[in-house]
């Protein structure tokens, strides 16, 4: 079968001439939880950036055979679903109803289309009450949970993560990774937390300066501590 994610010798170096990617190559298959750690500046972010097409670097990415190329972005994105880090990035609307049902709207779908989409990705995260509600004024961890809705109302073969822990309390922690946990998607999370990587996925790639310098079995890898150590995981 073939890989639903294909990246071949990916390089990629921003406008100030910070070179932040190097030489990446990884198959990712249908239905895998993938967590990419490593330090602040390691690349995770940026490689994310590049599935769906909101960086292009140099080198080769195939999403469901799909190259990802300025005439396949509106597949593409309709395939990857990106969560941002903060969650304020992808809630712009009066109302938490108005948000999700953005996408839908793009596509183009009917209103009838349109309210099962965000009815169902609602209940998705366990927001069923909350369409009528203003995102500003939801607490942090339910933000992040209407930001993953607004993506799941898109139908989305693969759900991209940017820290999706970060700045949560222990209590909205713990419900967002039981969520996580739910989704049928193919998962690929950036992150520091090595609790999520344990809980949610089977794989782990390590990255370090722009590279990639491990990638197998979480479990193994989670207990490798001077490899951890070594490229700033504790």
């Amino acid at each position: 079968m073939d890989p639903l994610i294909l990246i071949e010798q990916l390089n990629y170096t921003y406008p100030d001439g910070k070179v932040a990617l190097q030489d990446i190559s990884l198959n990712v298959n249908r239905g895998e939880k993938v967590a990419i750690v490593g330090a602040n500046g390691a690349g995770k972010s940026t490689l994310l950036l590049h599935i769906n097409g909101v960086l292009r670097g140099k080198g080769t990415i195939r999403v469901d055979g799909l190259e990802c190329n300025t005439s396949n972005l509106g597949l593409i994105r309709a395939k990857v679903g990106v969560v941002f880090q903060n969650p304020d990035d992808q809630l712009f609307s009066i109302t938490v109803y108005d948000d999700i049902a953005y996408g839908p709207r793009y596509q183009g779908l009917s209103r009838e289309e349109i309210d099962q989409r965000v009815n169902k990705a609602l209940r998705a995260v366990q927001m069923d009450a909350f369409g009528d509600r203003n995102p500003y004024r939801l607490s942090g961890g339910e933000k992040k949970r209407i930001a993953i809705a607004t993506v799941l109302s898109m139908d989305p073969d693969i759900l991209v993560f940017d820290e999706p822990t970060a700045g949560l309390d222990p209590r909205a922690r713990r419900e967002l990774i039981q969520l996580l946990q739910t989704l049928p998607q193919t998962l690929m999370i950036a992150t520091h937390d090595l609790d999520l990587v344990e809980l949610l996925t089977e794989r782990m790639i390590i990255m370090n300066n722009g590279r990639i310098v491990a990638d197998g079995p979480a479990r193994l890898l989670l207990k490798e501590e001077e490899l951890l150590l070594e490229h700033g995981l504790k």
